[in-house]
């Protein structure tokens, strides 16, 4: 594990709180990891959806970390500035919660707590399943259990057309032209145009460019969905704590996920945000970051 320069997008982290940027081996990969908050205290690690990286939870850091916690938040594989490995096959989704329990293991935790959004999300429902040792507590943002969507889709046809756009990111070569042209166009609309108006800044579609224009980014990110097929996702029940925060105007997701996926957990609680699309933890930050502080309380509790 070492040290790294900051990019533009770290930069503007480090101007609202204090982090560190380090490069961290994991599971064969190299990964950019920004860390913020005591050593000592229990870890959190931050895990971002599609189109983000890790700047995605530039909102939580600090106030995670004040409350005690150390946090992690590493760009995934094959986004920003970590590795991007070139198989398909590399993106499977055990292989992506491998990739956070090495990280967690590499920070030097073999237990600790994950928050993720998105394709995050979906990594953070398998660990929770399938780690029961090691998972403390979850929190999941606007993302499915990956073992339970198929089933509310049938139910729910609409969600069928709500996710079309999966279908074409899984076409070889097509999707990468498509997003690439008029400088990575269509990925930016894919936030400003699901979000509400103005949260996405002229500086933050400039760190998203950014991390988009890695040489290989663009196709290791579309890899994720890719591998979706050969997923197997882990239908165990969940025994630790989850805390489900679903912004409800979710442009691509049926809030009914939200309760679908608790209906796989022993100790769930869901909160609805009426007023926020796909992008809560953007949106409602004040809120999310209530909420979260509040469910990870207990992990810093003092006797």
């Amino acid at each position: 594990m070492s040290r790294t320069k900051s990019s533009p997008a770290t930069a503007a982290l480090q101007s609202e709180t204090a982090i560190e940027v380090r490069r961290v081996t994991a599971n064969g990969l190299s990964f950019q990891v920004v860390l913020a908050g005591p050593a000592e205290g229990p870890l959190v690690i931050l895990l971002h959806g599609f189109p983000e990286f890790g700047y995605g939870w530039r909102k939580q850091i600090a106030p995670l970390a004040a409350l005690g916690l150390r946090v992690a938040v590493p760009d995934q594989r094959g986004y920003a500035l970590s590795d991007k490995p070139p198989n398909i096959r590399d993106y499977l989704l055990d292989t992506l919660a491998d990739d956070v329990v090495a990280i967690g293991a590499a920070l030097g935790h073999e237990r600790f707590s994950v928050v993720g959004h998105d394709w995050g999300g979906i990594v953070a429902w398998q660990l929770a399943a399938r780690e029961p040792a090691r998972i403390a507590r979850a929190a999941i943002l606007n993302a499915p259990h990956a073992g339970t969507l198929l089933r509310h889709a049938l139910w729910h046809p609409t969600q069928f057309l709500r996710s079309a756009y999966v279908g074409f990111f899984q076409l070889p070569g097509v999707p990468e032209l498509s997003l690439r042209a008029n400088d990575y166009a269509m990925l930016a609309a894919a936030l400003t145009h699901s979000s509400l108006p103005g949260t996405f800044t002229d500086e933050d579609l400039r760190a998203y460019r950014q991390a988009w224009s890695q040489q290989g980014a663009l196709t290791s990110m579309l890899n994720w969905y890719r591998a979706m097929p050969a997923a197997t996702p882990c239908r165990e029940r969940i025994a630790c704590p989850v805390q489900v925060i679903w912004g409800d105007k979710d442009s691509a997701l049926d809030k009914g996920l939200a309760e679908r996926a608790a209906a796989e957990c022993d100790d769930a609680r869901v909160t609805h945000v009426a007023g926020a699309t796909h992008w809560v933890h953007h949106e409602k930050p004040e809120l999310v970051n209530k909420l979260l502080c509040d469910f990870f309380a207990p992990l810093v509790a003092g006797p």
